[in-house]
């Protein structure tokens, strides 16, 4: 013999399950993706029309090298010599993970130009657009 249930206890059973199913939402998490690839190329792109595209004396003599295919799970941006891109970059920019940590390096990032990469690379990879 199966157990009857009260009227009662189907309209707490009913009761918790729209509480339930109002705390679920569809909407989207806001903020962009966070993983390594989709932060880089937040950057990539940001790095393409700030840096170079516009003309910006800083990056005049150097064009970007992006590396974002990474089987290592690295994906980067390389800035290199205009007229040697085989040689060693002089800005190393790459994300790992999800949530994405990013680290930037080389000889840019000592010179005039270092705290002005950390905060455009920072926006871009946070979502921003904006050119600095």
């Amino acid at each position: 013999m199966r157990p009857r249930l009260s009227t009662t206890r189907i309209l707490a059973i009913a009761a918790t399950a729209v509480l339930v199913a109002s705390c679920q939402t569809n909407t989207p998490a806001k903020g962009p993706d966070r993983s390594a690839l989709s932060t880089m190329e937040r950057v990539a792109l940001g790095a393409n029309a700030c840096w170079f595209k516009s003309g910006d004396a800083a990056f005049a003599d150097y064009r970007l090298a992006p590396e974002l295919n990474s089987f290592s799970g690295r994906p980067r941006i390389l800035v290199v010599h205009r007229g040697s891109p085989e040689s060693r970059p002089l800005l190393v920019v790459q994300a790992e993970g999800n949530p994405s940590k990013l680290d930037a390096f080389g000889p840019m990032m000592q010179g005039s130009a270092g705290p002005r990469i950390v905060k455009d690379v920072t926006r871009w990879a946070s979502g921003g657009k904006a050119c600095g």
